[in-house]
Formats: C-alpha cells, structure tokens, sequence
C-alpha cells in the first residue's frame, strides 16, 4: 500500500519511484513516448509532453491526470530549435522543475546509397540528433538547479547493424549511441545519461507502414516470438531514469526480444 507521499514503504519498490520530480518526454502523442508518459505518472512524477499533434497530446495528458499527476501539453516540432527552448522554460514554469528528459522523437526513411542525398542526411541528423543534443543542452541546468538529473536517448538495434538500404536510420542511431556515451562522460556525476535501444516494437506506425504477415516474420525471428510492445520501452526507460539505475550512467539497454540482426525491414521509417 502507498503512503500518502506516492511512496510505498519497501526501499527496493521505492527506487524505482520519481515522486515529486517532472519529467519531460518528445514525440509523447502515441506510442513508446506515449507509454513513457504514462509508467512516470505511474510512478509518481508530473510529466511534460511535446509532439507535433495537439490531439494525440491531451488524450495522453488526460490520462496522466487520472492516474493523479499533473500533465503539461506543448505542441510543436522537436526539429524547429526554438521550439525546444519554449518548451524547456514552460516545463520549468508550470511544473517547478526539470529532473528528467526524455528524447524520443526522431525519425528518418532511409535508401540506398546512391539514392541518398546529403540533404536527406542532413535532415535525419538533425531530427535524430541535433535536436536530442540542443533539448538536453537546455535542460540540463534546470537539473542542476534541482541537485541532478537523469537523460534518456530512445535509440534503436538498427545503430549496431549495417544492413544494406538502411543508410540514414541506421547511421543517424549509432551517432544517438554515441552522443549518450559522450553525453553521460560530460555530464557525470550529477547529470546521469543513458540510452534505450528498441528493436521492432508494434506501435500504430509499424502497423501503417509493415504488412502483418512482415510483422509477423519479424516476431518470429526474435528469441521470445513476439514484437515489443511500447510498454516494455517504456518500463525500461522508467528504471533508467529512476534512482535504482543511480550508479548507472553511458550506457545503452537493447530491448528488442534478442532480434535478429537483420530484423528491422529495409526502407521504412523509424517507428
């Protein structure tokens, strides 16, 4: 039973808790920055959201509300600059604080290499990472002003693979590797900084862009026969971001079933 701070009384569940933080997540409409949203409220923190469709926003807001926390809506594009520096001071505004980040949104279609151009590249760059880096730029000294913090990058398997026709995917994801790595030796120790590397998770845009007998094939060729499902990003982003992972920093937790290594189909977006 929880005690009337959120907190139950047993140290191991309570290190797993973020009562009284706030928490900042991108691409937070739908899928895995959805559910991430949702596992914070679950564990006690007050939670910012940004993504591009308003809508998408206040039904995830609605239910961080219900679950009893506060809920902050800022629509917007990750990929416009500006945009991250109104929502860094308007979380601290509202909210009082900033002790978590999340960089979820991002995005690219990759091609071939000859099919692909320096403007595409360019492009996936900085939506995978130049926008990851300027959020994290600009929270960081809120987190600070509160003793610490902790970063989370949403990677992807597909950063440690090289599989042919996925130039801009998975090129833009191994530079999110690294930019954790580089991130967590800059930032430590009071800014903690890690990543999350999802293999094929079955969000509505996987659905909208693979046939399901490819999903199908996919689940298939993982050790534990199914997709993941944005729940199981979100439950590993919770423990990276709370006080049980405290001496965990720079490192990046593969969740992806044990996939194969050529598992995610070639010319598709990042989901």
């Amino acid at each position: 039973m929880a005690t009337t701070n959120g907190t139950t009384g047993n140290p191991t569940l309570d290190a797993f808790r973020l009562d009284g933080r706030a928490a900042l997540v991108t691409g937070a409409g739908q899928g895995i920055g959805a559910a991430t949203a949702l596992a914070f409220a679950d564990v006690g923190a007050d939670v910012a959201l940004t993504a591009r469709t308003e809508a998408d926003l206040e039904a995830v807001a609605e239910q961080v509300r219900a679950r009893g926390r506060r809920a902050l809506v800022l629509p917007g594009d990750v990929n416009d600059l500006a945009h991250l520096a109104a929502v860094v001071e308007a979380t601290v505004a509202e909210l009082g604080r900033l002790d978590v980040l999340v960089n979820n949104a991002g995005g690219s279609v990759s091609k071939p290499f000859l099919d692909t151009t320096v403007a595409q590249l360019e492009s996936s760059f900085h939506f995978n990472v130049s926008a990851a880096f300027e959020l994290s730029r600009l929270a960081v000294p809120h987190m600070l002003d509160v003793g610490g913090g902790s970063i989370v990058n949403i990677g992807s398997v597909a950063g440690r693979n090289a599989g042919r026709g996925t130039l801009t995917h998975s090129l833009t994801k191994a530079a999110v590797a690294q930019l954790t790595r580089l991130m967590a030796a800059d930032l430590a120790p009071r800014v903690r900084v890690n990543g999350v590397l999802p293999g094929a998770v079955e969000t509505a845009a996987l659905r909208r862009y693979v046939p399901e007998d490819v999903r199908d094939q996919m689940a298939a060729r993982t050790a534990m026969r199914r997709n993941g499902r944005p729940e199981d990003i979100a439950m590993a982003v919770v423990y990276m971001a709370s006080p049980a992972a405290s001496w965990v920093t720079g490192k990046l937790l593969e969740v992806d079933g044990l996939a194969a290594e050529d598992l995610v189909p070639k010319d598709i977006a990042d989901l």
